[in-house]
């Protein structure tokens, strides 16, 4: 995810202060990405050097200054708006790893590995569940999607697991 465009974003509607923009990022990302200020107030500059972004004004008294998004920051943004995402796996899945390992170590600890597993995602599931339960979409959208997104993950990893456990089965590995 792109920080230099997320920043943007939160401009588009209104001029902000750094500080500022970093709050409201943790808010409208139901705080899944808690961000550095001083990484704010670095993509910021470089926004301002590359005509995305602008000082609207300096505050005499405290010294804040005031970023609005300037025109080529809004094409910049129509543009990553319009850009679908690359679906990338994540640099490594510990996960995946330590299965292939285990079957390679051949010590039967790939079934017990995959059952732990398991459970330890099935218990994620229900702290899931239960956040979901107590969220109110019309107040709570962002975590209530940030949830969903969560929990589909934990699904798919229950899903792989099974699929991991169907395969040893069927060539009687434990």
């Amino acid at each position: 995810m792109s920080v230099r465009h997320s920043l943007l974003a939160l401009l588009a509607d209104e001029p902000r202060h750094g500080y500022g923009l970093k709050s409201l990022f943790e808010a409208s990302t139901a705080a899944t990405w808690p961000l550095n200020v001083g990484q704010v107030y670095t993509t910021l500059a470089r926004l301002e050097r590359d005509g995305l972004v602008a000082t609207t004004s300096i505050a005499s008294d405290d010294e804040r200054r005031t970023w609005c998004i300037t025109a080529a920051g809004r094409e910049a943004l129509t543009a990553w708006f319009a850009e679908p995402v690359a679906h990338t796996p994540p640099p490594r899945d510990e996960l995946a790893i330590k299965v292939l390992l285990a079957i390679a170590a051949d010590a039967g600890v790939v079934t017990p590995l995959l059952e732990r597993q398991r459970a330890a995602a099935m218990q994620r599931l229900q702290e899931l569940t239960r956040h979901l339960a107590k969220a109110d979409p019309n107040k709570d959208l962002p975590w209530v999607l940030v949830i969903e997104a969560l929990r589909l993950d934990v699904e798919a990893q229950v899903r792989w697991i099974d699929l991991v456990a169907q395969h040893l089965r069927e060539r009687g590995v434990d």
